[in-house]
């Protein structure tokens, strides 16, 4: 049965093959939309799924970058029980990275506690280096840094080479590749060589990284640290803060999702003040906890409830594309049924059932739909293929074997689909009927 559907469409190729197109276009529209989402969810799974840690921001801040704390609240949380070790961090946006100015993709200035990181048992970026080596205690107070692959290829640079950020120069001593776009933005120094060459506040830190010694469940961790500093004053986080950082500027794939972040993660309510946070002396109410602390497993599920509401936009534009598909598979059959009544009248006056009929019918659009759904599944993933490497630091989009094996499994039920109406039009008529209407 199978062979005589295939000779049936080979017979009228001019058909055949248009409805093919409009199918594997659709499938393809279908692929490419939907690794868009698949790669944020990909890109957020690479990120925060390799960070066991937990980090203390200030409350309402979406980001490191936008957060201060007093740094001897680091020191404070070093000493509750089930803290391993607490590394505290400073964040600074690096505006001009080898004479470019780095809005897109955003760069950062990272100062890290050197001792600290050596004493992680798991840290991004010293665990991820490929060429050289990470920052060492002979590094404190030196202008050494670390750079991802895409910086070091950015700005042509190696292992041993001066790199020029904010006019200031710095030695190259390693290079990292965390293969993640939210990672691989870090110029890696000293934290004291960043708070001097950045004129960041004295005891005041970004964020801090804590890495717990599990003896004390996560949540019940993060409840204690939350307690401990509950009823403090602190500043509160404005969104104010994020401007002129730049961190928003851009148009690739990480500066909408940082976008997405900040979004996610600004304080309900808040007006947009006039002066920068440092001078804002509004603080966080008495008795709720003057530290916000996320896990890797708060930042992934804020994010998956904005993909969620994305599946909506995407099957929507999807549908579009289907509907065309579904009509032209329609058509083609509808077309191609109406053509053979004679056909189809002298099989049934031969001894062929309703069934068989139906079967033919049904054949010839699924083997449509089949052969659609590969084409256009082969299209889109060398499509997201060919974008990811033309711009391999502004789209990460994923084509994964669940989405192929999804878009081709509804290819060939769309296309089966396209093909009942005819069937079952063309079954309904005894053989007479049939011949004297072809």
């Amino acid at each position: 049965m199978l062979r005589f559907a295939v000779r049936n469409l080979l017979s009228r190729p001019l058909r055949s093959v248009l409805a093919l197109l409009g199918l594997t276009v659709a499938i393809m529209g279908m692929v490419g939309l939907f690794s868009v989402k698949a790669g944020i969810d990909h890109m957020v799974g690479q990120t925060f799924g390799r960070i066991p840690g937990i980090a203390a921001m200030q409350p309402g801040a979406p980001i490191p970058l936008f957060s201060r704390l007093p740094e001897s609240w680091a020191a404070e949380i070093a000493q509750i029980p089930g803290v391993r070790v607490v590394r505290s961090e400073l964040w600074v946006r690096a505006q001009i990275v080898a004479g470019k100015m780095a809005f897109n993709p955003p760069r950062f200035l990272f100062g890290t506690d050197i001792d600290r990181t050596l004493a992680l048992k798991e840290a991004i970026y010293r665990d991820d280096m490929i060429a050289g080596r990470f920052l060492n205690l002979t590094d404190r107070g030196t202008r050494n840094c670390v750079i991802s692959k895409p910086i070091a290829e950015e700005a042509r640079k190696s292992v041993g080479d001066l790199l020029r950020v904010d006019g200031n120069d710095f030695t190259i001593v390693g290079i990292y590749e965390c293969k993640s776009m939210l990672l691989d933005v870090a110029i890696v120094l000293d934290q004291q060589t960043v708070r001097k060459l950045t004129r960041f506040e004295d005891g005041v830190i970004s964020s801090a990284y804590i890495e717990p010694d599990d003896t004390e469940h996560m949540d019940a961790l993060m409840q204690t640290i939350r307690d401990h500093f509950r009823g403090r004053s602190l500043t509160a986080w404005q969104p104010a803060s994020a401007q002129g950082t730049g961190v928003l500027n851009g148009d690739s794939a990480a500066d909408v999702l940082w976008r997405i972040i900040v979004k996610l993660f600004e304080p309900e309510g808040w007006k947009p003040a006039e002066e920068p946070a440092a001078t804002d002396t509004s603080t966080v109410p008495a008795g709720e906890a003057a530290i916000e602390i996320r896990s890797a497993k708060d930042w992934g599920e804020r994010i998956a409830d904005f993909s969620a509401d994305l599946d909506l936009f995407l099957w929507l534009m999807t549908g579009i594309g289907v509907l065309i598909a579904l009509l032209s598979i329609l058509n083609t059959m509808l077309m191609s049924v109406s053509e053979r009544l004679i056909e189809f009248g002298v099989l049934k006056a031969n001894g062929w059932s309703s069934w068989n009929v139906l079967t033919l019918i049904v054949w010839e659009s699924a083997v449509l739909g089949a052969f659609g759904g590969v084409l256009g599944c082969l299209l889109g993933w060398a499509g997201t293929l060919g974008m990811n490497w033309y711009f391999p630091t502004k789209l990460n989009l994923y084509a994964s074997p669940e989405l192929l094996t999804f878009s081709l499994c509804f290819s060939t039920a769309l296309g089966i689909a396209g093909g009942l109406y005819p069937a079952l039009w063309a079954v309904r008529m005894n053989p007479m009927d049939a011949i004297r209407r072809g």
